[in-house]
């Protein structure tokens, strides 16, 4: 079984979780997920099948979209709703409507993040999370990320027995975005701590949410013999990717593992980081340039090598 199933994650699991299960349903260990959702998040989470897992880090090159709400008044150690009350102060006068948009306006664009200490980031060998459980605190790198939009989808309400004020929003963003942080450098930049109160993930490795299946469907899927209406072509993960149709000669080399020339291909140079190579509509490899010799294209991964 090979191929790209858009999962719906629900609540109370982690990613982990559904690969595990997903093993057992589908009965094959060759199962990864393509973008980690945290246990409090629901949505669309791509797991790459078979010969799909070779496409992972493509797909979570991706961008995702994401539906949630933010809350200003108060802000969490974890920076959403599940963890301990770290910091408070009242919203005395609720933020007006173009306050609130215009300081969301400011976050469109290339912006820094520094990654949430409960987060899955590597520093000095150990996970933060790890440090953040172990009473820890440490310096953490700053990461670039891509906000592309970054809207509220809601009138604010204000919470006059707490004191505090929320609105929903979608935010459109590139990788190792974290939106946690968002909400939370958002409240910042409006005067108040704040922290992410609700989060669904409706789009990710181009996969969304129309397309997304839950645990207990493919588990019925299976048990009729239906799996593959619910199964994505690897394909799909490559559909943005430079493309190029091998003819039977060309398949030949490719095959083989060639290092081969650019104007094979009628290229002067590369269109893109990799190319990806097909032959009979099937992804079959993709090249990157050659290190040293920039006329000529190197193989960066064999999809497969029988078509």
């Amino acid at each position: 079984m090979d191929g790209i199933l858009p999962l719906w994650k629900e609540r109370g699991m982690t990613s982990h979780d559904c690969v595990f299960k997903l093993r057992k349903i589908l009965q094959t260990k060759k199962v990864g997920h393509g973008g980690t959702l945290d246990p409090d998040v629901d949505g669309v989470l791509p797991i790459c099948i078979g010969k799909g897992t070779k496409v992972i880090e493509y797909l979570q090159e991706g961008g995702k979209i994401y539906e949630g709400e933010i809350t200003i008044g108060f802000a969490t150690a974890t920076e959403d709703r599940s963890g301990e009350v770290v910091e408070t102060k009242a919203v005395e006068t609720p933020l007006t409507k173009e306050a609130i948009d215009q300081m969301m306006a400011t976050f469109i664009g290339e912006i820094t993040q520094i990654p949430p200490m409960y987060s899955a980031v590597k520093v000095n060998g150990k996970r933060l999370y790890e440090y953040a459980r172990a009473g820890e605190t440490i310096e953490r790198p700053e990461r670039i990320a891509v906000i592309k939009s970054f809207k509220r989808t809601t009138d604010p309400i204000y919470h006059a027995e707490t004191k505090t004020q929320s609105w929903r929003f979608q935010v459109t963003c590139g990788k190792g975005t974290y939106v946690r942080t968002l909400a939370v450098d958002l409240g910042a930049k409006l005067g108040y701590p704040a922290h992410m109160s609700d989060l669904t993930r409706l789009a990710s490795g181009g996969f969304s949410v129309g397309q997304a299946v839950t645990l207990a469907q493919v588990s019925e899927l299976m048990e009729k013999n239906q799996i593959d209406q619910a199964l994505q072509p690897i394909e799909e993960a490559m559909k943005d990717f430079p493309r190029i149709n091998l003819t039977t000669v060309s398949w030949q080399k490719v095959k083989n593992g060639q290092v081969l020339p650019m104007n094979d291909f009628g290229l002067k140079k590369m269109p893109g980081k990799l190319i990806a190579f097909f032959y009979k509509d099937q992804l079959v490899s993709l090249y990157g340039q050659h290190p040293e010799k920039d006329w000529l294209l190197k193989p960066s991964k064999v999809i497969r090598n029988e078509v």
